[in-house]
């Protein structure tokens, strides 16, 4: 039986990653500190093969027995988290990677650090390659986050070149679906909160800036299709469809039926105009490529969620 440590295990994506793995015939070692995951999202995992550790990976990680797969996925990744908790964001992308590493590296295992479209920052091409370095302001105040996961990149590629660990790095772009916490500050779980409750729906700027977003599922299969490959250099997962955020507001509204009204806000400091995923190299390498369009996951989202859920009424929501 293959054995996968994920850090950041109760928090949304890596609630998921845990929940596949265990589909595979995995045991899983859940590690998260739970200051922006939640025991609500591995409550359904409590079985033979799962082992939860409430543990702060900027230490030291101790695992016994043998470990095949260490999935790094410990950090805050909305704007709201990474703001209220910039030192941490900072520390878990650089000494909890550093320990990551250090686990995987002892017990020979494979690699994933779960990087982010962020690295390309606000982008001055489009769609975002690979191959491109990115235009990230290392000083504004989304840079905490930003620059966590450059650092966590490098480090990677430093310890699989200097040490010979097997790694990998996906650079996950805007995802959503069940168990998004409410109030966690991204687009989709706040419109829909906002909708389900007829209050106005608040866009910032004008609305046209862009995003992709991703349906979970389909993310956690480009996920699992890196880690289980060979390949050691950055890896786009997204989707590629691309719509501005007033576009998304609209659509909120007419799936949920809501009265809101949409109302825009200031633009936040740095926020980047545009993100799209050039996902040629997924393709090429991974055979992978989305399947679920925004309509359709944002209709899954609304059926498999709770309405407590969608609008933060309930505990670890």
């Amino acid at each position: 039986m293959p054995v996968s440590v994920v850090t950041g295990g109760a928090g949304f994506l890596g609630s998921h990653l845990c929940e596949r793995l265990l589909d595979a015939g995995h045991r899983v070692w859940c590690l998260d500190n739970l200051d922006t995951g939640s025991l609500t999202n591995i409550a359904h995992l409590r079985q033979d093969g799962f082992t939860f550790v409430n543990h702060d990976v900027t230490e030291h990680i101790d695992i016994p027995g043998d470990v095949d797969f260490v999935l790094h996925f410990a950090s805050p990744a909305s704007p709201i988290d990474y703001l209220r908790l910039p030192l941490q964001t900072l520390k878990v992308g650089s000494y909890g990677t550093h320990n990551a590493l250090g686990l995987a590296k002892a017990k020979r295992a494979r690699f994933l650090i779960a990087s982010t479209s962020e690295v390309y920052g606000d982008p001055l091409i489009h769609p975002q390659p690979e191959s491109y370095w990115g235009n990230v302001n290392p000083i504004g105040p989304r840079g905490v986050y930003d620059e966590a996961k450059r650092y966590a990149e490098a480090m990677t590629m430093a310890y699989h070149r200097q040490q010979g660990v097997d790694t990998a790095i996906v650079r996950i772009f805007n995802t959503y679906g069940p168990r998004m916490r409410a109030f966690d500050g991204r687009a989709i779980p706040t419109f829909v909160r906002q909708a389900l409750e007829d209050k106005p729906i608040t866009v910032f700027g004008t609305g046209q800036q862009t995003r992709s977003f991703c349906y979970v599922d389909d993310l956690v299969s480009g996920i699992l299709a890196l880690a289980f490959s060979t390949e050691h250099e950055p890896v786009n997962i997204g989707n590629p469809g691309e719509f501005t955020l007033l576009e998304l507001a609209e659509l909120v509204v007419e799936l949920t039926g809501s009265k809101s009204e949409i109302v825009f806000e200031a633009l936040p400091v740095n926020d980047p105009q545009q993100r799209r995923p050039d996902i040629s190299r997924a393709q090429e390498l991974l055979g992978w490529e989305p399947t679920i369009e925004l309509r359709e996951g944002l209709q899954r989202l609304l059926d498999e969620s709770s309405r407590a859920e969608l609008t933060g009424r309930v505990v670890g929501a």
